[in-house]
């Protein structure tokens, strides 16, 4: 099939270079066809604008002509969008929002810049660059916007209800980034700009420079037109962290709910984003194209320093506590246990030095050609490449010591950590330290995307209802491998104080070791809210020294092994095996990368796509009514590289009872494929009630495909048999056949049916109030649950397995309304001439409801995936579960505002961003609040267990609200320059997590990262 697509897309390219010859063959038969004039073509133009106030008249008049529901945002001069990246663009729109960490899967660690966009309150997001689907192979299905360089950018545009002739993919809204052609400047144009960048915290400054050179010329050939962007950014930024620890309650009858511990964490975070952009571009008489070509290239490295709680909570004392009416301790010096001696121990801590760096890379070929056959017919072929790869390393390294205690004050806005000087004076001896622990982590990705798009668009005479219709049909190839190390993150330990005595005879303190560490002494930490103690941590070098570094920690564990075997008189030769990484002691290994099956996702996707759009007009007929009606039709062909295993217990012989298939147990490499058509009507309607007003109606069906990650096709299946062997023959009571899935090659798409109404006032060039109510309707949602999966046994026939894994099992809905406003007043004061202001509302509603309810009362044993309850519901410290979560990543709430200026060289803007409380997940292993942690209560009064220490913790991780303020004020020097500053954060807000327990919902997580200033200056020529 690979083979026979490629072969297409040759034939395909043939075709699209065969275009022009026969358009322009036609065009001499006819004579060259006349510009007709384009009935309101709904096709978003690049339009070339400077200053602020043109950048929003222009972005409000694409608003008011398109014929779809679409909020732009347009450069205010080349390469100039107003923030610092795609992300936060994004969040101005009315019903976008911005995650403000790393991913959503890692929401523990805060993001300076953002990442994740969702709209109207969805992650479901599709991205194109002008008008093409694209993606980064570190983002899966769309593009990573923070990756993307926004100097390149000259508009971007968030189609909410997209039509029959947008590539499908989107349900919340699809996300166009606009880049410049030659043809939108007249004759030569060049510019530069410069800026440097210092966040209040980390004390750097970080330069910034890009650049754009265009000119056209005419020819006896037609018009050619040629242009090159570039640009070169660095980062950088610091941000601290403090994190409270879950409450736990000692017993099933205790009235007091007492943390685990306090920590903190300080992140240095360094980038490098690099952009280039070249577009060729030619026209003669009717005859129209252009080749581009664009790299969006991001690297990143960052120091984490951590200090993670290792103690058992259930040892925790709290001296001079106080607590509130639900029994949670508000005030109190926590420590440890006394020992045999009297003495309180403290708590254990990790100090761990984290260093990861990241390289992903997209770059994008395409071509386009387009021709007006006559005064009818005009005809575009569209190619395209688009080639992306990432790659990761993550190391942790960590030494241990005892906190002899922590004084904790939680009654204020964030908490309180004091530490006296008797407690610095340990802190500050490294003979103290040990060496406790090591992880690895390793993964790639790589992608391609070949696509061809044909259209043919016939336009019908002025006196007709009908203005015109365009068919067309796209082909489109998706090929995309992620590998991760196995286990993905190789975590064990070197010594322990929870081991002494058992597994090791000793710790590994530092004068064992060569190793290096150092003092890090938090100057300046919190914004000198909080001072931590000084503590000794890994050298960074030691992080990403593995795998010899980690040889070196490992022998340190084997050595203190080995020691205790020899005072216990038993044969310590076998200390490396002493148990899994996971539960204890102190095995390890280089984890394998891009040998093991269960590590390896490999995808192929083709897709054909058809449709057909017919745009209609009852003006000249005297109905101010307009829009088009449409559908589109795609096929799916998915075909999964996969690995099934199968593990059986055969019966004894001569065994009575229930029968026992008769399974030959495998592993090998298999393809799972898959094919579907889906159907996606659209119709948009507009009625211009005045001039200055509209009203919208817009119906669809959207789908959004599964992430490839989560249709990985590796599948392990086991047969087991509950056996009576106590009487003769032995007796089968049971067939067990489970099993699990990393993915599920079998999922098909979510999607939605969704209805806008909307009420849009264009009162001035650049002033307009608007209104939208939407509904989306959500079938297939995906989630975690049970599934079949059906072999023939040795006999042929069927046996049904049941796995664990990700289905479409859930529906749903998002509803709500959004409102926007903007105006530069008119009549003030001279004092007050200039001013305006910008400001939108967003509230969004939601539910998901499964096919098949899975909910208990009480938590079970056991982490993995299987506990559908767990990563569905939740588990509280003390066995109990949540249920009924909202949908992921999604605020009620959501608004901004901001103070504009601009008058003569002037231009000045304040703006203030505000997102909501949401739900990030349950049971994500995020700082001891998730299945890492299996030390939860059990009080379930019927469970055999009742009283132990044995569930998994599973709380439910939240955003809580946050708004920051940002501003920057830009002047203009004489016609062709132009300077800057801008400023983030102004008001050095903390970003806070929350984490949810029955007793109430607390602060876990407080990040700062200060204030960002940036100075600019640009010079266009």
């Amino acid at each position: 099939m690979r083979r026979h697509f490629k072969q297409t897309l040759l034939s395909l390219a043939a075709t699209h270079v065969a275009l022009t010859a026969g358009v322009a063959f036609a065009q001499a038969q006819t004579g060259a066809a006349a510009p007709a004039a384009d009935k309101s073509s709904q096709q978003l133009e690049t339009v070339v604008v400077s200053g602020r106030r043109a950048a929003l008249a222009t972005a409000q008049k694409i608003k008011q002509n398109s014929d779809e529901i679409v909020d732009s945002v347009v450069a205010e001069e080349i390469g100039k969008l107003p923030d610092r990246s795609v992300s936060e663009v994004l969040q101005r729109i009315v019903g976008a929002t911005m995650s403000r960490v790393s991913a959503s899967n890692d929401p523990v660690h805060f993001s300076v810049e953002g990442s994740g966009v969702n709209i109207r309150g969805l992650t479901y997001v599709s991205s194109t660059l002008n008008g093409r689907e694209t993606f980064s192979a570190n983002q899966g299905r769309t593009l990573g916007f923070e990756d993307v360089p926004p100097e390149l950018m000259a508009g971007v545009d968030v189609y909410k209800n997209p039509s029959a002739s947008q590539i499908e993919g989107a349900i919340g809204g699809l996300v166009n980034l606009r880049t410049a052609l030659p043809f939108d400047y007249s004759g030569f144009k060049g510019a530069i700009s410069v800026d440097a960048t210092r966040g209040s915290l980390s004390a750097k400054t970080k330069p910034s420079i890009s650049g754009l050179l265009s000119n056209t010329w005419n020819t006896p050939a037609g018009k050619i037109g040629l242009l090159i962007d570039a640009t070169h950014s660095l980062g950088a930024s610091r941000t601290d962290g403090l994190v409270l620890d879950p409450f736990y309650k000692a017993t099933p009858d205790a009235k007091n709910w007492i943390p685990k511990a306090m920590s903190w964490k300080q992140q240095f975070y360094n980038r490098t984003r690099d952009g280039l952009y070249g577009a060729a571009q030619w026209k003669k008489d009717s005859i129209e194209s252009s080749l581009t070509f664009f790299r969006s290239k991001y690297k990143f490295d960052w120091n984490e320093y951590n200090v993670s709680a290792q103690n058992d909570p259930y040892s925790v004392v709290v001296l001079d506590g106080t607590y509130d009416a639900n029994g949670v301790m508000t005030k109190g010096v926590l420590t440890g246990k006394k020992d045999a001696n009297g003495n309180y121990t403290g708590l254990e801590v990790e100090n761990q030095t984290r260093f990861s760096k990241r390289a992903s890379q997209t770059d994008e070929w395409a071509w386009k050609i387009s021709g007006r056959v006559n005064d009818n017919l005009t005809l575009s072929s569209d190619l395209q490449y688009i080639k992306s790869s990432t790659q990761n390393f993550d190391s942790t390294v960590g030494t241990g010591v005892q906190l002899p205690k922590q004084t904790v004050d939680l009654t204020g806005s964030m908490p309180k950590l004091v530490f006296d000087q008797g407690d610095m004076a340990i802190m500050n001896d490294p003979s103290k330290y040990y060496w406790s622990m090591m992880m690895d982590h390793l993964d790639k990705g790589k992608g391609t995307q070949k696509a061809w798009k044909g259209d043919a668009r016939w336009m019908f005479n002025d006196d007709s209802v009908f203005q015109d219709v365009t068919v067309g049909v796209r082909l489109a190839k998706r090929d995309a491998e992620t590998v991760n190390s196995n286990p993905n993150y190789n975590w064990a330990t070197v010594t322990h104080a929870w081991q002494v005595g058992w597994n090791i005879k000793d710790l590994a303190y530092l004068p064992k070791s060569d190793l290096p560490t150092f003092k890090n002494t938090y100057s300046g930490f919190m914004n000198g809210k909080v001072q931590p103690p000084n503590l000794y941590f890994p050298a960074a070098s030691v992080a990403f020294g593995w795998p010899d570094s980690y040889n070196k920690l490992h022998q340190l564990y084997l050595n203190e092994c080995d020691a205790l075997a020899k005072t216990a008189g038993w044969d310590g030769a076998g200390c490396a095996q002493q148990a899994n990484s996971i539960k204890g002691g102190g095995k390890w290994a280089v984890a394998t990368f891009g040998t093991d099956p269960s590590g390896r996702n490999t995808q192929s996707e083709t897709t054909t796509a058809a449709y057909g759009q017919l745009r209609f007009s009852f003006e000249d007929h005297g109905l101010p009514i307009d829009g088009n009606v449409g559908l589109r039709v795609v096929r799916t062909q998915n075909d999964a590289d996969g690995y099934t295993i199968l593990r059986t217990q055969p019966a004894p012989s001569g065994a009575t009872g229930v029968a026992v298939p008769k399974l030959t147990p495998f592993e090998k490499a298999e393809v799972y494929s898959q094919s579907f058509t889906d159907f996606l009507p659209s119709l948009n309607l507009k009625y211009k009630a005045t001039k200055d007003l509209q009203f919208r109606f817009a119906v669809s069906r959207a789908l959004a495909r599964p992430q490839f990650g989560q249709m990985q096709a590796y599948i392990s299946m086991a047969q087991g048999i509950e056996l009576d062997s106590k009487v003769v023959p032995p007796n089968v009571k049971k067939v067990n056949l489970s099993g699990s899935g990393n993915g599920n090659p079998f999922l098909k798409p979510i999607t939605s049916d969704q209805e806008d109404l909307t009420a849009e006032w264009y009162f001035a060039k650049n002033g307009s109030l608007t209104a939208a109510l939407f509904n989306k309707n959500l079938k297939n949602i995906i989630v975690n649950q049970a599934f079949n999966r059906t072999i023939k046994d040795d006999n042929g026939q069927p046996v049904t397995f049941v796995l664990n894994g990700p289905v479409n099992g859930a529906k749903g809905y998002a509803r709500g309304m959004e409102l926007a406003y903007q105006q530069y007043f008119e009549g003030l004061p001279d004092a007050l001439q200039g001013l305006g202001l910008q400001a939108n509302y967003t509230f969004v509603d939601s539910k998901v409801k499964r096919y098949n309810a899975v909910y208990t009362g009480f938590c079970s044993p056991g982490e993995g995936q299987e506990n559908f309850n767990l990563y569905i519901n939740g588990c509280d410290t003390d066995g109990r579960s949540f249920g009924d979560v909202p949908l992921d990543n999604l605020s009620r709430n959501t608004f901004n505002i901001a103070l504009l200026y601009d008058q003569g060289p002037v231009s000045a803007r304040i703006a203030y961003n505000w997102r909501g409380k949401y739900l990030y997940g349950v049971a994500l292993n995020s700082d001891n609040t998730g299945p890492n942690q299996t030390n939860a209560l059990d009080t379930n009064p019927g469970s055999a267990t009742f009283g132990q220490h044995n569930l998994p913790v599973g709380l439910p991780l939240w955003a809580d609200g946050y708004g920051q303020l940002d501003a920057g004020i830009h002047l203009k020097i004489g016609s062709n320059m132009s300077v800057g500053l801008e400023a983030s954060n102004l008001l050095n807000k903390t970003y806070k997590q929350i984490m949810q327990q029955h007793i109430g919902m607390i602060g876990h997580n407080y990040f700062t990262s200060g204030r960002t200033l940036k100075i600019n200056a640009q010079y266009n020529f």
